[in-house]
């Protein structure tokens, strides 16, 4: 009996010396350094400073928090997600309608089933959903895309649900109306310069090279206004109205006035599995240095510390929460 007990207890310690602390443990303890990856999205976006802005201000600090961020360009939201849920990224840039998604187990995740642990970390901008078009494809609302060549955006972007939201809401099916591309974002406003689409979406916030570089060359381009805008707000609480600000941002686009569509915010989030020491120094260096990391872009302008906490679906990680509540934001 005696050795039964003995050859169980060493069995069992047998086994936890195998299974071991987490990489994350493990080093915390030996005092290595901690390496967290922020997956973020194409470049020519705001994800990828967004990430590289985060990892710069933690880096600085890498001998206190013994931390060491580095940025990843990525698919987007879709892909930040599967991946910090995999435990191949630790952070990530996803946008608001995504993290529902994900949380609640739809779209994407519909066969996966709710991520449960999916954790909030802070939202960043307001990002609007906008569609340009060369004008002499003939394109001056949604209805004219039919028979032209349109890029809906990459699988696994969070972009591409928004156009497929946008165009359902006007009638459209991209599998038969048009000739859809599943092209990743930073290829469509060069092929639309050489002729090869008349017309793209994306989801992002302003201003941004992507555009910037579309509204550049000699083939004129404008943005279309997105409409029926009334029945997505019915259908998805995480969607606003919102206006994209062509006249300021794009003086080479081919409008004369500001454009009405609708958006979402990004989020940062993250992983339960994440110790809280990381996200809360993560969360404090940008809270900590709010106007620096505000005058990062433009996008930011809009920022307050307040608004940074919400338009999330996910539960606080209590590594942020801790924070937010040492500053009285929670």
């Amino acid at each position: 009996m005696k050795k039964g007990l003995i050859f169980a207890l060493a069995l069992i310690f047998g086994l936890a010396l195998l299974i071991g602390p987490s990489p994350f443990e493990q080093n915390a303890t030996a005092g290595k350094t901690i390496f967290v990856t922020i997956g973020t999205g194409g470049i020519t976006g705001v994800y990828y400073p967004t990430g590289g802005a985060i990892a710069k201000m933690v880096n600085k600090k890498r001998k206190e928090y013994g931390i060491r961020a580095t940025v990843e360009s990525t698919g987007g939201s879709v892909f930040n997600i599967n991946a910090i849920m995999s435990g191949d990224l630790e952070f990530g840039v996803a946008q608001s309608d995504r993290q529902y998604q994900a949380w609640n187990g739809l779209a994407n995740w519909k066969d996966k089933g709710p991520q449960k642990d999916l954790r909030a970390v802070f939202s960043i901008h307001p990002e609007t959903v906008d569609l340009i078009a060369a004008v002499d494809a003939g394109i001056n609302s949604l209805q004219d895309l039919k028979g032209k060549r349109v890029n809906i955006g990459n699988i696994g972007s969070g972009y591409r649900k928004n156009a497929i939201d946008a165009l359902v809401a006007n009638g459209l099916d991209y599998k038969k109306d048009f000739h859809a591309e599943s092209l990743k974002a930073a290829e469509a406003p060069g092929l639309i310069q050489d002729g090869r689409l008349d017309a793209a979406f994306y989801t992002v916030g302003h201003p941004s090279g992507y555009y910037k570089e579309a509204t550049s060359g000699k083939r004129k381009v404008k943005f279309i206004p997105i409409t029926n805008i009334e029945s997505l707000l019915k259908k998805y609480p995480y969607y606003a109205k919102a206006v994209t600000l062509v006249t300021k941002f794009y003086p080479g686009a081919a409008n004369d006035q500001d454009v009405p569509t609708f958006g979402v915010k990004a989020t940062f989030v993250t992983s339960a599995k994440v110790p809280d020491k990381v996200v809360y120094a993560i969360v404090k260096e940008v809270f900590d240095n709010f106007e620096t990391f505000k005058n990062l872009h433009p996008a930011y302008a809009g920022l307050t510390k307040q608004n940074m906490l919400e338009g999330l679906s996910a539960p606080f990680h209590p590594g942020a929460l801790k924070y937010y509540k040492e500053v009285g934001l929670k």
